[in-house]
């Protein structure tokens, strides 16, 4: 349970400090960022199932599963594409909106998709969550697309993982897979028009690094989930757009007007609302375990 806790801790803080990472190659037009990251990503998870002699599940892979993973790859590619931009373009704040509106958006999605039944606090959480998109749609003049593209991708893209037939690692393998053909063919493009970004060895060393830290969140992610339970999870995941938000209003300097302010307070106060509900149900059930589970009077 404690190690779960650090994984997850570790995953969530790791992502929650990618503003930092990004911001460093943010010269660099995102797509290119995301053929990086696509190509070097590959390159570390490969050498990972090589080491663990792990390949032998890629060649039991059937046309469903491929099917499946091209549209995972296609969900992952645009939310890494829409992130990316957002960092570079001044936009973490935007960005933390849509992952902190995540978890609402799944319970949306797993009524709609997957017929399940929220419950009725659960639908108040969501109900909030839209008054606040609303209200920064209509007061601030704008929809707010970056979080809504970052939470809707993810959510999708969290639907098919759900019921994917692959682990974590071996799922980003195959999605790498199929994005490395076109992100290896944008870069040979760009390298050969004369567009290509980034030539300096430190900006290699950054792009290099993208691979890495990828994976490496995504695993420390699948070490914690398999160790702690969902409630808890659910509470650790709130710390990666909590960091976000903080770089982005303390950091970077990005405007916090009242309007953003107005709209945090509904979908804070929505995910205030969501937790609660779900750690009451969670213990709910482990007192209904203990009592199903005790020796009765004979």
């Amino acid at each position: 349970m404690n190690a779960g806790v650090l994984y997850a801790l570790g995953a969530y803080l790791s992502w929650g400090l990618f503003p930092l990472y990004f911001r460093q190659i943010a010269a660099i037009p995102s797509l290119q960022i995301v053929a990086h990251r696509t190509l070097w990503s590959l390159a570390f998870v490969a050498i990972v199932l090589l080491v663990m002699r792990n390949m032998k599940w890629l060649r039991e892979v059937d046309t469903a599963t491929w099917r499946r993973f091209s549209v995972s790859a296609t969900l992952i590619a645009i939310n890494w594409l829409t992130y990316v931009w957002a960092v570079g373009h001044g936009h973490v704040i935007d960005a933390s909106l849509g992952y902190f509106i995540n978890p609402l958006v799944n319970v949306a999605l797993g009524f709609a998709l997957l017929h399940e039944r929220p419950r009725p606090v659960q639908w108040l959480a969501v109900g909030l969550a839209a008054v606040g998109v609303i209200w920064l749609t209509v007061a601030g003049g704008r929809l707010p697309w970056v979080a809504l593209v970052l939470a809707v991708s993810f959510g999708f893209y969290g639907l098919m993982r759900k019921t994917a037939a692959l682990g974590a690692i071996e799922g980003l393998t195959l999605e790498t897979l199929i994005l490395a053909p076109l992100a290896a063919a944008g870069l040979i493009w760009w390298s050969q028009d004369g567009s290509m970004a980034g030539q300096t060895v430190i900006d290699w060393a950054w792009l290099i690094g993208t691979g890495p830290v990828t994976a490496g969140s995504l695993l420390l992610f699948a070490a914690g989930a398999r160790r702690i339970p969902l409630a808890t999870l659910g509470l650790v995941q709130y710390v990666s757009p909590s960091l976000q938000f903080l770089l982005g209003v303390f950091l970077f300097k990005e405007p916090m007007d009242a309007t953003r302010l107005v709209a945090f307070g509904f979908i804070w106060g929505a995910l205030a609302v969501y937790s609660a509900e779900g750690l009451w149900q969670a213990r709910r059930q482990g007192q209904r375990l203990v009592t199903a589970s005790s020796p009765k009077p004979v």
